[in-house]
């Protein structure tokens, strides 16, 4: 593969700039290398930059470079083909997924590009509107040549309600179980509003792990430790690790008290298989679509996010507080920047949809504005336009998208292989990988 010139959530070496857009697993694979991150110049949030070195201390801070939300930076690249200089611009605009989260403008030489990562811009919240103007500043009128899209709930079953809304639900349960313990199951960052909320609430501290607690403190919340705490003797409400709730561990848990658990995500999975008939225990049942999965055939899931919560098993209740959007909120942000194509960062997984399919319409490169048939895994030849600068006709560029993969955990489907983009130059072809 030739040396690229960016690359986003994509850590190997051959790029001359690395923009890394929020910090969980998934995104963050080749951080850890040997010896720390010596690979070049890394572009985050400075919430990202903070804790950056809780997570891999090995990494050289003064590659580090903190780009606040709204801010912008330019970037003199050089073609490896051809010895010309390029000049690219980016500009941070806040993703609202999880703290530190930001999605990635680029213009210039280039053309004009918009990686999302994970992003949930909910309809009629004030901090998505305000990105959103952001977005359309940084833009000035520009169409976005090729638009990466947080495709992981591009399907139009899939809408959520606003995460204050599932806030409150979670409270209401907490508060119809008063003798039993409470486990929440969340990631090692994001959800801190939720948890946040449901102390205010209730009037109660919550338990965190340790590492979970000093990422709080570096977030800047609860730093005189009134709300979160590491003393399990003090609260009977535990945010825990996400893949530790499961069906077999509360089970154990009721032997000794009786507790409910949690799971508050867009779609803890239960598969079924085409007749009927649950997978094995372990896992949490779920809104989602019929659809072909790979090496399972139909699955179906049969949980409605829009319907009041639900006791699953005996001891379990999911609950659809999603940090990424959910289909309504995909065909705004559609709406809202009409780029010219559009590709998922998700591009392989268990039940994939390639955006185009149902968004193709609201694509200027559709030329008879029908959806295209959805083939999960696929390679797409995209072509940016000709940019008012010079750049980028059809002829000159391309864009090549490589497909990324996911695994299940016990608790839900994540993303393995993390999604990313790497751009490189050649004399006729710039490649997406």
């Amino acid at each position: 593969m030739e040396e690229g010139l960016v690359s986003v959530d994509r850590f190997c070496a051959g790029s001359q700039a690395y923009f890394l857009t929020h910090l969980h697993q998934d995104h963050t694979r080749g951080l850890a290398s040997a010896g720390g991150w010596r690979q070049g110049p890394l572009y985050c949030s400075p919430t990202t930059a903070r804790l950056l070195p809780t997570r891999f201390p090995g990494i050289d801070a003064s590659l580090l470079h903190p780009l606040a939300p709204g801010a912008s930076a330019s970037l003199s690249l050089s073609s490896l083909t051809s010895d010309r200089p390029l000049s690219l611009r980016v500009t941070a605009i806040p993703a609202l997924h999880c703290p530190g989260s930001l999605m990635y403008l680029f213009r210039g030489d280039l053309g004009c590009m918009l990686y999302t990562g994970d992003f949930r811009w909910e309809l009629g919240c004030d901090r998505a509107r305000r990105a959103k103007q952001a977005l359309l500043e940084a833009l000035g009128g520009d169409t976005v040549d090729l638009l990466y899209l947080d495709n992981t709930y591009c399907h139009p079953s899939l809408n959520f309600p606003p995460r204050p809304v599932v806030a409150e639900q979670m409270v209401n349960i907490i508060r119809a179980h008063p003798d039993h313990e409470v486990i929440i199951g969340v990631d090692t960052l994001g959800k801190e509003d939720l948890l946040l909320h449901i102390s205010r609430a209730l009037q109660t501290k919550i338990w965190v792990w340790p590492q979970r607690l000093l990422t709080i403190h570096l977030l800047g919340i609860d730093e005189n430790h009134e709300i979160f705490t590491t003393q399990t003797s003090l609260t009977r409400i535990r945010a825990v690790p996400r893949y530790s709730v499961t069906i077999e561990s509360l089970e154990a848990l009721n032997t000794v008290c009786p507790t409910i658990g949690i799971v508050p995500s867009g779609i803890p999975w239960l598969l079924k298989s085409s007749e009927g008939k649950a997978k094995p225990k372990g896992r949490l049942p779920a809104k989602s679509v019929r659809c072909k999965g790979r090496d399972e055939g139909l699955i179906e899931m049969d949980f409605d996010p829009l319907s009041p919560p639900k006791l699953f098993d005996k001891d379990s209740y999911t609950l659809p507080y999603s940090e990424h959007a959910c289909f309504s909120e995909l065909e705004d942000f559609m709406r809202t920047v009409r780029p010219s194509t559009v590709v998922g960062i998700v591009s392989t997984s268990f039940c994939y949809v390639n955006p185009r399919h149902h968004f193709r319409h609201l694509c200027s490169d559709n030329d008879d504005g029908t959806p295209i048939k959805n083939k999960g895994g696929d390679t797409d030849n995209l072509t940016p336009k000709r940019r008012q600068n010079g750049s980028a006709t059809p002829e000159e560029r391309k864009v090549r998208i490589s497909s990324s993969s996911l695994y299940r955990s016990k608790v839900t489907k994540k993303r393995k292989e993390g999604c990313g983009a790497r751009i490189n130059d050649t004399e006729e072809l710039v490649s997406v990988a």
